[in-house]
């Protein structure tokens, strides 16, 4: 334990100040004038002029050399201060403490809907042994994989909020807003983890103790519960491990598609606005919650495989 909370402390740092860094040069690169840019942010596009762009840049000192204001940002980092956003100068950490919530709420929504329906889908595909099903999961897996969540999420919202006018879409704060953001970002997960779960599961029910546990009289419910579920867990537990990443991008697209009031849309509106602060603070914030859950699967990954424990 004390190990992994080593690792975790030191990945953390490690991310933030690259994280940090990297938004740092990439939003500099950026094309166009940041004083026209951030100023239309506060003012609006119509009210900007070029003294309101002058004001705004030395207001926020941007005439100053790439290097040293980066080296205030690190100071600041060391200090953890995020600092304040350049348009609305309200603090970065008050913003994210306001929005964070709506952003886990949504992805913890997403995943909880993904470890339910894969899985079970996944093991009726592998108990059917119907080619035709195996066949439909796999054209299935690879066309929500290939198509990009925005397009996922439009499709659901002509579907469902136009065509059948059942469902809200957007908005926050009830159960049913969370319907079809969280399952745009879950549809992908779900298609993939039941080819997973069910290639898994066909190769546990070929092992020779699952074979000797029917022989013993234990019937395939009872096989799988007690001998073929662990083994079945641990390639589905690495998947879903390595597909948090798209979770991670796809709750930009999903929260400004759905006009989410979570960090991604903060960010996308940032970028635009040129806010470097809240674009480094969205952004160290997602690389912290990705390192996160990817050390509560660590540990989910160690109590199902005891292998894992003794190594």
């Amino acid at each position: 334990m004390v190990r992994l909370v080593r690792n975790l402390v030191l990945q953390s740092s490690l991310a933030l100040f690259v994280v940090g860094t990297l938004t740092f040069v990439l939003t500099k690169a950026l094309p166009g004038d940041m004083g026209y840019r951030i100023a239309a942010g506060r003012y609006g596009h119509d009210m900007v002029d070029t003294a309101a762009a002058e004001l705004v840049r030395q207001e926020l000192g941007l005439g100053q050399s790439s290097i040293s204001a980066y080296f205030h940002w690190l100071m600041d980092l060391l200090q953890w201060n995020l600092g304040e956003s350049m348009v609305s100068g309200a603090p970065i950490t008050d913003i994210l403490k306001h929005e964070f919530g709506s952003t886990l709420t949504l992805a913890l929504a997403a995943i909880a809907i993904a470890a339910i329906v894969g899985p079970t889908l996944g093991v009726l595909v592998a108990f059917t042994r119907s080619r035709t099903v195996d066949r439909l999961s796999v054209a299935l897996s690879v066309a929500t994989r290939s198509i990009p969540s925005y397009v996922i999420g439009i499709v659901l919202i002509v579907v469902f909020a136009i065509w059948l006018d059942v469902l809200p879409a957007a908005g926050c704060g009830e159960p049913i807003n969370y319907v079809l953001p969280a399952l745009t970002l879950a549809l992908p997960l779900i298609t993939v983890s039941v080819r997973i779960t069910s290639a898994s599961l066909k190769d546990v029910m070929e092992q020779d103790y699952f074979e000797f546990s029917r022989l013993k009289g234990l019937g395939w419910c009872q096989s799988l519960l007690r001998h073929g579920m662990r083994n079945m867990s641990i390639p589905v537990i690495a998947y879903h491990g390595v597909q948090l990443v798209y979770l991670v991008e796809g709750l930009v697209i999903v929260e400004t598609l759905f006009a989410w009031p979570g960090i991604g849309h903060s960010m996308a509106h940032a970028i635009f606005a040129r806010d470097i602060p809240m674009i480094q603070g969205t952004c160290m914030t997602l690389a912290l919650s990705f390192i996160l859950l990817n050390t509560l699967l660590d540990i989910l990954y160690r109590w199902v495989d005891p292998r894992e424990r003794k190594s």
